[in-house]
């Protein structure tokens, strides 16, 4: 059983930014009304980018800005010379079309790979970089020495959701034996048949030991601290839980890998984001 070290993973990563040339434009992030837990997370991002020396500017605005009026500013904002990535924090507020306003973001310049342009090139795999949670996924993979055979791996995908679950289980087709999505209603015990599992439904303890086969990987994303998923990781004062129970982590002993929570997936998410950024800018030096 290994527990995977998310934070010691992410540092090697930081490392090996650190070796390559500083990207000389800011790390935008545009954040809309007023939610402590994104808040607790760009405080997180901004943190990880001040370990690089890399500039990271908050863009705030009011809840009650128009729909109309933030595209704008999110497309003014991701239009500027000294701007090489743009990140909307998400949740955005009820009131706004967020894929209209991610929509907003140059490819060039979309480190989470969440406009329609830039999903649209990582479905037809000619993206320049992976969206946060896949550049993890594939991290975690190759540390654990599973990539190489993954053809021969059963995967389950449990939410399909816009952040986690759908850009995985799009990854994941054409490389793997068998891909089957479930939704926190499903007969989870199903997940017995599978050899990784990737979670990302935010439900404290939703998947149980004995719903997992023997020898299984588990990728948790999931957290439940009464706040809501972001494309980064930070978290904040109250505790915080994934989707997979480990309570009792004597029961994952049965496990090949497993991340925990907080600690697992979260660091990575944040060393991958900054991990794009620089994959961007070098990308968009190289043609000029």
């Amino acid at each position: 059983m290994n527990k995977i070290d998310g934070k010691k993973i992410a540092g090697e990563i930081v490392e090996k930014l650190k070796e390559k040339e500083k990207p000389e434009k800011i790390l935008a992030a545009v954040y809309v009304g007023s939610n402590p837990a994104s808040e607790a997370f760009l405080k997180v991002k901004e943190k990880a980018a001040k370990e690089l020396g890399v500039d990271f500017r908050v863009y705030s605005f009011s809840e009650s800005i128009s729909g109309e009026k933030l595209r704008e500013e999110v497309g003014r904002i991701s239009k500027m010379g000294v701007a090489g990535g743009v990140i909307v924090q998400l949740p955005l507020p009820d009131k706004f079309n967020k894929q209209k306003i991610l929509n907003a973001v140059d490819l060039e310049k979309d480190v989470d790979v969440l406009a329609e342009k830039s999903l649209g090139a990582f479905y037809a795999e000619r993206s320049a970089v992976l969206p946060p949670a896949v550049g993890v996924i594939k991290e975690i993979l190759e540390k654990e020495n599973v990539f190489k055979d993954l053809g021969e791996k059963k995967v389950a995908i449990v939410g399909a959701g816009f952040l986690v679950g759908k850009p995985a289980a799009v990854w994941f087709l054409g490389k793997v034996a068998e891909v089957a999505v479930f939704d926190k209603g499903s007969n989870l015990e199903d997940l017995k048949k599978y050899d990784l599992v990737v979670s990302g439904v935010g439900k404290a303890g939703l998947i149980k030991t004995e719903f997992l086969k023997e020898g299984a990987g588990v990728i948790d994303f999931g957290y439940d601290d009464k706040g809501s998923p972001s494309t980064g990781s930070g978290y904040n004062s109250k505790r915080v839980i994934g989707d997979l129970d480990a309570s009792d982590e004597k029961k994952l002993e049965k496990l090949t890998f497993w991340t925990p929570t907080p600690g697992g997936t979260g660091p990575i998410l944040v060393a991958k984001l900054m991990e794009n950024f620089y994959e961007l800018f070098e990308r968009k030096k190289k043609k000029e």
